[in-house]
């Protein structure tokens, strides 16, 4: 696997000490032009995920976290917590990305195909994603937009989490659900 150093970081984007990012595609979607578009924390280890920033996206990533191959997908703003782990191929998500009206989806299709030659995307929904402390996110979870998801929660593999959890909740489902409270 490629471990980045700083030189392969793009120039907006940030790690702090001991933090490591790998794998070849890390950097592929990110497009941001925010100053500090990425910062991630000290003691950290970012293993595979994709950052897929837009133009104005900006993700901050706390201290002594952890993610494998999750995708980050950020038109606004993402704001993560220190200890947070986040297992394989979870995603989290502040956009749609694709506008909902059938019209204006045909439109943002064309706009982002080769045969667009510049058009511009429609206008499309986003709110920004906050990740509180000590949260562990499971397997194949998504996140979407307009969520805070509050310390020490407990997102159990495959949830979809649609709306804001309550600090130290375990949740579970499609759509996610509260189940129990973490000890």
């Amino acid at each position: 696997m490629n471990t980045p150093g700083p030189a392969s970081l793009p120039a907006n984007a940030r790690i702090g000490p001991n933090t490591i990012i790998t794998g070849d595609l890390a950097f592929k979607r990110f497009h941001s032009r925010e100053p500090d578009a990425l910062v991630v924390g000290a003691n950290s280890t970012m293993d595979g995920v994709h950052f897929a920033l837009g133009e104005k996206g900006r993700v901050q990533i706390g201290d002594y976290c952890y993610f494998t191959n999750a995708v980050l997908l950020c038109e606004s703003e993402l704001r993560i917590g220190n200890y947070v782990v986040v297992g394989w191929n979870a995603t989290i998500a502040d956009t749609d990305f694709h506008p909902l009206a059938p019209a204006e989806r045909i439109a943002d299709a064309i706009a982002c195909s080769p045969a667009g030659k510049g058009r511009s995307r429609p206008e499309i929904a986003k709110r920004p994603v906050w990740i509180d402390d000590d949260v562990w996110i499971g397997p194949n979870a998504t996140i979407l937009k307009g969520v805070r998801i509050g310390a020490g929660a407990f997102v159990e593999a495959g949830s979809l989490v649609t709306r804001d959890v309550p600090p130290r909740a375990r949740i579970l489902g499609n759509p996610a659900q509260v189940i129990g409270e973490m000890p």
